[in-house]
């Protein structure tokens, strides 16, 4: 057995956490830069809240509360130019996975110079960001748990991470209170995603001792509370479960990576702004279909983590948990045709090659196609 492991993250993990917010960013810097999105963090009363906290430790803030749901590169420039100007030396993400990734990216872009593009392809690399904090109000994306920012070019459609070491969290305060002021259908879809980063980073080919213990352990957290919390009936167990499990697929994520059902997602929801989770709900079930010949093992033992018997009704017992979560949709519900399918099947080969060549069956462009046919 042989294996390297690296991340260097600070979790903060339990009920209440969220006091800690300002002593955690006081040790970094003393003008913060908020980011958050339009509403959700002031419905709730958690960004005056935070404002707050971080007051108590003489840390001023300003906020930059315009992203948006699949953040865009614009987007990060706009907050990076709030950031100099106010003088922050100092990033906290209050929300869930699309403003954490927002705020990695301003981060790094608040010290680097150039098209955030290159960095994302690899060709320009720096390990140079701002400290960068995070409160995740989401239990889904686990970017609180890793070194990725995904990010959409508005001008091509491209979906795709930057991915540097620089942009780990500090200090990750992850408070499973935050997370139950989220609608329903957000919770179901976000669930889903943190299942598919646990389900995903199990089965990958460069998956590695370390991450498997992780991922199955997120997998079967989900299994036991997600339709809990969802349906209404979940304790405060019930949301810690979930909350780790989410932590846990960042986690995973970060060294395993992701496949084909992310891989083929994000072009989708890179040209037509999908929900993220609800394009996963219509991939990931055709997709596994044609991965279990590569390997039946592992969909054995995710099948009996999720209430099934073997790799023959794994994909079943996914689509049963779907249907739990009012989340049996397919693509073309989504607003996507057809008539996308060749440019989604070219763009995927293009942002997640590595996702691709990863997956359990690694799929041509022609596999791609029909795939994308059947989610349809």
């Amino acid at each position: 057995m042989q294996f390297n492991y690296y991340l260097p993250v600070n979790l903060i993990f339990g009920s209440g956490k969220i006091k800690e917010l300002g002593g955690q960013v006081e040790q970094y810097g003393h003008k913060v830069l908020i980011v958050t999105g339009r509403s959700s963090t002031k419905k709730s009363g958690l960004l005056e809240k935070s404002v707050a906290l971080l007051k108590e430790f003489g840390v001023n803030s300003v906020v930059f509360d315009q992203v948006e749901p699949n953040p865009t590169t614009t987007t990060a420039y706009a907050g990076v130019k709030l950031a100099k100007s106010e003088g922050c030396d100092v990033v906290v993400g209050l929300g869930g996975g699309s403003i954490m990734d927002a705020a990695k990216a301003i981060a790094f872009l608040s010290v680097n110079e150039g098209d955030i593009s290159d960095y994302i392809f690899n060709r320009r690399f720096s390990d140079k960001a701002l400290p960068v904090i995070l409160v995740p109000t989401t239990c889904g994306t686990g970017s609180e748990g890793n070194g990725f920012a995904v990010l959409t070019n508005p001008e091509n459609g491209d979906k795709k991470s930057l991915r540097c070491n620089a942009i780990v969290a500090k200090a990750s305060i992850i408070d499973p209170d935050l997370m139950k002021t989220m609608p329903k259908p957000v919770l179901a879809s976000v669930g889903f995603d943190a299942l598919c980063h646990n389900m995903e980073g199990y089965l990958s080919k460069i998956g590695q001792p370390m991450t498997d213990i992780m991922a199955l352990e997120g997998i079967r957290l989900i299994s036991e509370s997600l339709v809990k919390v969802y349906e209404g009936s979940g304790d405060a167990e019930a949301w810690e479960k979930m909350t780790f499990a989410s932590t846990l697929g960042g986690i995973v994520i970060n060294t395993a990576g992701v496949l084909a059902p992310h891989g083929m997602e994000h072009p989708a929801s890179g040209l037509k702004n999908i929900v993220h989770g609800r394009g996963l709900a219509a991939l990931t079930p055709v997709v596994f279909e044609e991965s279990i010949k590569g390997a039946p093992g592992k969909f054995a033992v995710i099948s009996k983590l999720l209430g099934g018997n073997d790799e023959k009704d794994c994909v079943a017992q996914i689509r049963k948990l779907l249907t739990r979560l009012d989340l049996n949709v397919t693509l073309s519900q989504q607003g996507l045709s057809e008539n996308d399918v060749d440019w989604m099947a070219e763009n995927c080969l293009k942002v997640s090659a590595a996702g691709i060549a990863n997956n359990p069956v690694v799929f041509s462009l022609d596999d791609i196609r029909c795939i994308y046919k059947k989610a349809m």
